[in-house]
């Protein structure tokens, strides 16, 4: 009988560049570290270089050591972002993101290093988005290992001095999962009931959609609670995360990413989260869960069932359902916003973008404040142009979410791609506007652009009863409804290959029904098969149909109110969800509904 032996790992010193003590223009992006294994330092300067990112570190051992940079080229045929490193004062030769590979482990040759203090200087040379994970100052060549190779995750942890298991964080009495609007709302509303909660939430602010990162409007029925939260300081900031801290049973994590849950029998005991700027690792636990993520991140950590793409027509003879099964969904969307300067202003030649957005010229759709979309921009009618006479005059409202990308992609593997290509339609769109009209635009910049995009669809939970479209016109009656939703369906369509704009939606549909609103009951709120997991936003048991118009924010909250409502109950009673709905119902549904009446005597 043969054994296989473990990989030997390289030695030396390792930095993650998410740890650098000065950012200077850099900022940290950690929304893709499960695809691409970790939060990286993003150079986002819309054309302009940023300022350099700097640290220190200590050198132990004076030594040779091979100098190894973890790096992406994010447009491989033009290397759009390039970026150097000094080590000591000496700039290395080697320019990275220019080497054709995805996110890799590049040497830069071999530099002596002094022992004591040494100085690391990343410095960006376009401004057009140069990433820079990690760098390793290895005792030999051997080269660093990618993340998802054996033992790549404990290699970075020992040379980081990271504990192997997670350190304790605490036992709540409920512990919530995403703090976008939903989460934020599930986290406020449980806090109120007296509960100890603790929310997870993997962004730096709270809001998701609604985050000043992003900035649309909570939509669907917000009702008193997202009011509250949803409000906006002077920044344009949501009053979510000052509420929370407010309320002494609250415990926000900020910016930890959910990567583990510990189960038995079905039964989610604690979930481990990694801070995304030290990498530590914690653990909460808890005897109930909500996952508020959008993403059902908790439900396929834990093995729940789960649905995703488009149901076929016959399942539940939806109206609006297509005639066969498939897995297109919304795709994710950059927003922004440009002005005119008081001198003009010029940018670089970008033929990496323009090859994606060929002569599109429409810098309409903008997000004027956060709260404020739809906004119109400058528009070159170029040469040539003729308009589609079959275009649904809907296309021409100046939406921001027209600018929309992925729909048939993995929105677990391809967030990344999917936020780099609309990067690149929007770089080229803002070119081609200046090139058409220089003098009328000579003058145009950017305000800002996201490097968060506004995430589209992911898998949905199974629970106990899927909600479907038919459910919703009808304003079905359920024994256990718990809260209502309101709003329209809203259904994004792309083009095809045929399309020249592949990045611009094909055609939208908006649904308003009868503009009245309809119930929600509590079997899609919780797993089918995870008995102490509750769910609540633009995932919980309904058909893509119906999650069209469940999954708005406002409508979200609703549900993200009768969870914690669950949760208390579920602990007052030592039961689970399935449990209140065969013997606390009507308590449930008075908990819930009780939110609104003592807003509104308030």
């Amino acid at each position: 009988m043969s054994s296989v032996s473990p990989p030997t790992l390289p030695t030396g010193i390792l930095i993650e560049a998410e740890s650098f003590a000065d950012f200077g223009g850099w900022i940290m992006d950690s929304q893709f570290e499960s695809e691409m294994g970790s939060p990286y330092l993003l150079a986002h300067g819309n054309g302009t270089p940023v300022a350099d990112a700097t640290t220190t570190v200590t050198v132990a051992e004076a030594g040779h050591y091979t100098v190894w940079v973890r790096a992406k080229d994010w447009v491989p045929a033009h290397h759009p972002g390039q970026f150097t490193l000094a080590v000591g004062g000496t700039v290395l030769d080697t320019v990275f993101g220019t080497n054709g590979q995805d996110w890799s482990w590049q040497a830069a040759g071999t530099i002596d290093l002094p022992a004591g203090e040494t100085t690391l200087v990343l410095h960006d040379l376009t401004g057009f988005a140069g990433r820079c994970d990690a760098i390793f100052f290895g005792r030999d060549e051997t080269s660093p290992p990618e993340p998802g190779d054996e033992g790549a995750r404990a290699w970075r942890k020992a040379l980081l001095g990271i504990p192997e298991v997670p350190v304790d964080a605490g036992s709540f009495d409920v512990v919530v999962v995403g703090g976008g609007v939903t989460g934020a709302a599930a986290a406020l509303a449980a806090a109120r009931l007296g509960d100890r909660v603790a929310l997870i939430q993997d962004r730096p602010v709270l809001g998701g959609n609604a985050s000043l990162e992003i900035g649309l409007s909570p939509r669907g029925l917000t009702g008193p609670l997202i009011n509250e939260l949803a409000e906006r300081d002077e920044t344009g900031d949501l009053r979510a995360l000052a509420l929370l801290r407010a309320e002494p049973t609250a415990t926000v994590f900020m910016e930890h990413r959910v990567f583990d849950a510990v189960t038995e029998n079905s039964k989610i005991l604690s979930v481990d989260a990694r801070d995304s700027s030290t990498g530590r690792e914690i653990r909460l636990s808890a005897p109930v869960f909500i996952d508020c993520s959008g993403t059902a991140a908790l439900g396929l950590l834990s093995g729940a069932e789960t649905m995703f793409g488009q149901e076929a027509r016959s399942e539940y003879g939806e109206p609006l359902a297509p005639e066969a099964r498939n897995t297109m969904h919304h795709g994710n969307t950059v927003f922004f916003r440009t002005r005119m300067a008081e001198h003009p202003v010029s940018f670089p030649d970008v033929p990496w973008a323009t090859e994606v957005s060929k002569d599109f010229s429409d810098l309409s759709g903008q997000l004027m404040t956060p709260g404020f979309e739809n906004g119109p921009g400058p528009v070159v009618v170029h040469p040539g142009f003729i308009e589609d006479p079959n275009m649904n005059p809907r296309m021409k409202f100046p939406g921001t979410h027209f600018w929309e990308y992925g729909q048939w992609l993995d929105p677990y593997t391809n967030g990344e791609l999917v936020r780099d290509y609309l990067w690149r339609a929007l770089y080229g769109t803002f070119s081609n506007v200046k090139t058409l009209e220089p003098e009328k635009w000579a003058n145009l910049e950017f305000d800002w652009v996201a490097f968060v995009p506004g995430q589209g669809e992911y898998k949905r939970y199974r629970g106990d009863y899927v909600l479907n479209e038919n459910d919703v016109r009808g304003h079905a009656e359920f024994d256990d409804t718990v809260v209502q939703n309101f709003g329209a369906f809203c259904m994004h369509f792309p083009g095809d290959e045929t399309d020249k704009y592949d990045f611009r939606l094909k055609d939208w549909i908006w649904d308003v029904r009868d503009d009245l609103p309809y119930n929600i009951p509590f079997r899609t709120l919780y797993s089918v098969n995870i008995s102490n997991l509750l769910v609540a936003g633009k995932h919980t048991s309904v058909t893509r149909i119906a999650g069209s118009n469940t999954k708005l924010m406002g409508n979200g909250g609703q549900h993200a109110i009768a969870t914690a409502a669950a949760a208390h109950l579920c602990n007052k009673y030592d039961t689970t969800p399935r449990g209140l709905l065969e013997s606390h119902l009507a308590e449930l549904q008075e908990l819930a509904a009780s939110f609104s009446r003592v807003a509104a005597d308030a």
